[in-house]
């Protein structure tokens, strides 16, 4: 349907093809160089972070940030379970076992209460989420690690451009280590990618190696007088983010403020349309924070099929999917742990279409279609 409205869409145009275009003509497109540390200079100071790398996904900066903090065989995190899958798998990576921790249901969140009855002799750690873009209530998951003895994770993939008590995403002070994704459905994007930031410089050491075999970077070495044989003393990974993809995120990085401005005045154009149906809830935002809207997802009402609408929908040209993944439910962990609020999301959310290129008409065709089909859908 060519006047179909995607579920997401990247903010894009002449400038990152200019960026592309000086990087092919620079000679230099492998991973870690000069543009490359450029975008992490940047990062770092837009989050308001000390240390930031630039990686090939979020999920291998997950599997680096928990490595650098020592998570191995034997151990237990805890995880929050209403996420992307890749959040827990990284846990696995590391030969450390996952605890799944349920979620606030207004707003999706891992609820604090949950995190701290998981504690146990084998925890290590906590990793909470930011869900659907939304930062969690970071305040008390620090006072939970700090009074446990336990290293604090944020899985930022989605929160580019949030704020929590006036504090960037990513920001030093609310975890040890904090994630971000660049993929092509996320606010600022360079196809895939991913950057991981702290206030830690043993914690950014470690991950700069090993997201390099274990070595120093070729950058580094190319201004010694000698010749700069490396050692490689430590097992590390190929996980370095291209410069061609770095000056793709250099510019969104740029474009982060107006993203975030399409995102909140869609966003608003839905509460005013959608608002006080009792078929769907509108997704709530938590006191001092900064919703960046990576998803919009409704929740939608028991007596409503929520798959039914979901391929009506798409039928009439309207982009939608699930919100996220409830990871207790997913066979690959084999757990026992139960969350009945995030299983009870899982089923219920619907993402409909949320991007900065949305227009006052897309998003008023939007709402006139999940109002007519949710009617329409009663089980």
């Amino acid at each position: 349907m060519n006047d179909a409205i995607p579920l997401g869409r990247p903010t894009t145009g002449e400038a990152e093809i200019e960026a592309v275009r000086a990087v092919l003509d620079s000679g230099w497109l492998a991973g870690q160089g000069p543009v490359g540390r450029q975008f992490e200079a940047e990062f770092a100071e837009v989050v308001g972070a000390p240390h930031a790398r630039a990686l090939n996904n979020c999920t291998a900066g997950l599997h680096l940030a928990y490595l650098s903090l020592g998570a191995a065989p034997g151990d237990e995190v805890i995880v929050a379970d209403y996420t992307y899958p890749a959040t827990a798998h990284a846990v696995l990576y590391c030969g450390a076992t996952p605890r799944f921790a349920d979620v606030l249901p207004n707003t999706g969140l891992v609820d604090p209460a949950s995190v701290a009855s998981l504690v146990g002799e084998r925890t290590v750690g906590i990793v909470g989420v930011d869900t659907l873009g939304q930062p969690a209530d970071w305040d008390e998951l620090g006072s939970i690690a700090r009074s446990r003895g336990l290293w604090l994770v944020e899985d930022a993939a989605c929160a580019a451009g949030a704020t929590y008590a006036d504090r960037s995403a990513g920001h030093p002070s609310l975890a040890d280590v904090a994630t971000f994704s660049l993929h092509g459905r996320k606010g600022i994007t360079s196809g895939e990618g991913g950057v991981v930031t702290t206030g830690h410089e043993d914690i950014d050491s470690f991950v700069g190696s090993r997201l390099s075999f274990g070595v120093e970077s070729a950058l580094s070495r190319s201004g010694s007088e000698v010749l700069p044989i490396p050692v490689f003393a430590s097992l590390g990974w190929n996980y370095k983010l291209s410069d061609i993809a770095a000056a793709v995120a250099q510019v969104q990085l740029g474009r982060l403020d107006s993203i975030i401005k399409g995102r909140a005045r869609a966003a608003a154009g839905y509460a005013e349309l959608l608002g006080g149906s009792e078929l769907f809830e509108l997704p709530a935002v938590a006191e001092g924070r900064t919703h960046p809207y990576q998803t919009y997802a409704l929740t939608i009402a028991a007596e409503v099929d929520r798959d039914l609408m979901a391929v009506r929908l798409r039928e009439l040209g309207i982009g939608c999917n699930i919100g996220t993944f409830a990871c207790h439910l997913q066979p690959v962990y084999g757990t026992s742990d139960r969350c009945p609020v995030s299983a009870d999301l899982f089923a219920r959310h619907l993402a409909i279409p949320m991007h900065a290129e949305l227009s006052d008409a897309d998003v008023e065709r939007v709402s006139a279609a999940v109002i007519d089909t949710a009617a329409t859908c009663l089980r």
